[in-house]
């Protein structure tokens, strides 16, 4: 999995760096508010992991940023605050889960690999809607209030993504990591074909929703 790790202790992170990325997972760590918002909202990560810093209120209000933006990944908070106060605030603001430390590793490695699975659990659910299309990524339907047409998995999985960042900035780079995988051998022409695939759906529909190419940037939904 993809994980940003968000994390202003250094002798705990470089020992979660060195645990995370030798059970295959993918981490870019930062050590401050303001870039843990940035990198959450560029939406390439499976999950965020979270320490509380000293700060637990700046830690509340990124989580809440996270959430405002609609982005839905699961969040796991680490804490040295046991008390139950603590744990409904983290909760209430947004997170997913609440770990407090000191922690045994397989127990976060088992938290991150539930997270995990409550988050495929929730998008094969889940219908997802902007300007005058929805999406459902059960049934691969992309629909208007008059047409509907079927996607393929990896179509789908592509507009789920630029719907969810919404009329962000999408570059090659992260469709690439998110859609197809960190290690895998997919190049930006792979992105263009599949973004072709599917202006020519949404074509088809007479919708709206247009993807515009940001030039040297990468793509955004639009409504025309």
């Amino acid at each position: 999995m993809n994980i940003l790790l968000v994390e202003d202790r250094i002798p705990l992170t470089d020992s979660l760096l060195s645990i995370l990325k030798k059970n295959n997972h993918s981490i870019d760590r930062t050590d401050n508010i303001g870039d843990g918002l940035y990198l959450a909202l560029l939406g390439a990560y499976d999950i965020v992991v979270m320490d509380t810093f000293d700060h637990t209120t700046d830690c509340i209000t990124l989580i809440k940023s996270i959430r405002k933006s609609g982005l839905t990944m699961p969040i796991l908070l680490l804490s040295n605050q046991s008390e139950v106060s603590y744990k409904v605030m983290g909760l209430d603001s947004g997170a997913d889960d609440y770990l407090v430390k000191p922690f045994s590793i397989d127990e976060l490695l088992a938290r991150i690999r539930a997270l995990g699975r409550r988050k495929n659990t929730i998008l094969l659910n889940s219908t997802l809607s902007f300007g005058d299309i929805t999406l459902d990524t059960n049934s691969l339907k992309l629909s208007t209030d008059k047409e509907e047409t079927t996607l393929t998995c990896r179509e789908s999985k592509l507009l789920e993504f630029l719907i969810i960042r919404k009329c962000m900035i999408t570059s090659k780079d992260i469709i690439i990591e998110k859609i197809w995988g960190f290690d895998s051998e997919a190049q930006a022409n792979h992105v263009e074909v599949y973004i072709s695939f599917l202006r020519k759906k949404l074509s088809s529909l007479n919708s709206k929703v247009i993807i515009n190419t940001i030039r040297g940037l990468g793509y955004k939904l639009d409504i025309s």
